[in-house]
């Protein structure tokens, strides 16, 4: 007989629970064959702080309400938009009593870990660093690459379909910022030019222009934004282009509003594009979003396994690395148990938060990240382990652990890349030069921070921390070297 052996993180399977939305006064009389409606959900998202005062009643005290307006005066790149289903995921009140009215309720509500990223508040920003030196609206550089209006060809055989700007639900942190959404006080949001039926052409002549991509994201925005009749159309022109073999459709609301993933029109819809992509040898794949254990609840794992019983190859999972949200190995570790165990939801990815404008309190260094990845291994099954990645501008996904070298003190990580993307074809140089990431400054040494609050011009602390990197490298080669010979 096997001795028990206690472990870091122990693993209890646990049975996925609907919150009661009756909880919220605002939902005291909502009947569940209304929560289960898509358009339901779609007219009774929070969209200002009136809702959300008309939705929680006593519950909240007054100083949240100034929190959250101040931060949407002053900080938020994307405005309020949240689904009736991911709010009834905060305070979710399943396995602890609801906390009472006032300040209970308040205090846990400031610490829910989907609010945190959902409803952020003035309070939950930086004050020091509210934003990173060379925190950008489009940080990944996803316009620049773009070969026709929407189409991002950043990797060699892979490439991104914008094909709206909008979603069920906007996340604070949302990498789209610059296109997605409604335009806040503090971004003005670019708008997309073309006609959609023309930019559809445009990207399908692209793609049989082009045999070296096999790939297709087709995102936005969020795909279930867009009329079913719509999306299934352009998938059966893109299921006509021979050399495309992957195509994978990107949507949050699988979590965020899995009422409309569960339409009888769309399943229909979905089976027949699945019939379609089988009989070509086509692999038909759908990327969720999901944060936090919490949003994991049994209509979400329905909407999943309806879509796999129809014909979706993966139902994937590419979650976004947070502070106060999922930056423990037991928070991952939970989280992908519940999407494989439950909704049969297989984690892929989880990325570095990008370096948009006001992010840097969701942001975790680069060894933060290093240490989770390390952390969860061996946990999960192999190809249910997700991959910790850092975004990196004008390289694209790295695994953490792939940094060619990292100064710790300054919180700058230098990258390689094996490929050129669609801007670089003449760049004899860009398989060979570095790429900088950059750690959150509040995360630090104080070193590091000082070295920060003193530098004015941020293009000549560039070009230090380059030739810093450049001679760590050359010192560490001359040392492999020296070891070879002996």
């Amino acid at each position: 007989m096997t001795a028990h052996v206690e472990q870091p993180y122990v693993y209890t399977q646990r049975e996925l629970v609907e919150p009661d939305w009756t909880r919220f006064p605002g939902w005291r009389d909502v009947t569940p064959a209304q929560w289960e409606d898509a358009q339901w959900q779609r007219v009774n998202c929070v969209k200002n702080i009136k809702q959300l005062r008309d939705l929680m009643g006593d519950l909240l005290q007054e100083r949240f309400y100034a929190d959250l307006e101040r931060d949407q005066a002053e900080r938020a790149t994307m405005s309020m938009l949240v689904p009736p289903q991911m709010m009834n995921t905060m305070v979710a009140a399943t396995a602890d009593p609801m906390p009472a009215a006032g300040a209970d309720f308040t205090a846990a509500f400031y610490a829910d870990p989907v609010r945190l990223y959902m409803l952020p508040v003035f309070s939950d920003r930086r004050t020091d660093w509210p934003s990173h030196p060379y925190a950008t609206r489009d940080s990944l550089h996803e316009h620049d690459m773009w070969a026709v209006e929407g189409l991002t060809h950043r990797y060699p055989t892979k490439v991104l379909a914008e094909m709206l700007p909008t979603c069920p639900q906007y996340c604070g942190h949302c990498t789209r910022m610059d296109l997605v959404g409604n335009s806040t006080p503090q971004v003005a949001k670019l708008k997309l030019a073309g006609k959609p039926v023309d930019r559809y052409a445009a990207m399908l002549d692209y793609l049989q222009r082009t045999p070296q991509v096999r790939d297709v994201v087709v995102s936005g925005g969020d795909v279930a934004n867009m009329p079913w009749k719509n999306l299934e159309a352009f998938l059966d022109q893109l299921l006509r282009v021979d050399n495309i073999r992957d195509i994978r459709l990107a949507t949050k609301a699988l979590m965020g509003l899995p009422q409309h993933w569960l339409q009888p029109d769309v399943v229909e819809g979905i089976e027949r594009v699945a019939k379609t992509a089988h009989e070509r040898g086509v692999s038909l794949a759908i990327h969720t979003h999901v944060n936090n254990t919490a949003s994991v609840t049994p209509l979400v794992a329905k909407a999943s396994r309806t879509m796999l019983e129809v014909g979706v190859r993966d139902v994937r999972n590419q979650g976004v690395l947070m502070r106060g949200v999922n930056d423990s190995a037991d928070q991952l570790l939970d989280l992908c148990f519940a999407l494989q165990d439950g909704a049969m939801i297989t984690p892929y990815y989880f990325y570095m938060c990008d370096m948009i404008p006001f992010s840097e309190h969701w942001r975790v260094s680069l060894a933060e990240a290093q240490h989770l990845q390390h952390a969860i291994m061996g946990y999960l099954p192999g190809f249910a382990t997700p991959r910790i990645v850092c975004d990196v501008p004008f390289v694209g996904k790295r695994w953490v652990h792939q940094v060619e070298s990292y100064d710790r003190e300054l919180g700058m990580s230098f990258w390689r890349k094996n490929y050129r993307t669609s801007i670089e074809a003449a760049d004899t140089e860009a398989i060979s030069r570095d790429y900088v990431y950059y750690d959150p400054i509040y995360s630090l040494p104080e070193s590091g921070q000082q070295w920060w609050r003193s530098q004015g011009d941020h293009g000549a602390d560039l070009e230090i921390a380059m030739a810093r990197a450049a001679a760590s490298r050359d010192a560490a080669s001359r040392a492999a070297d020296l070891l070879a010979v002996h």
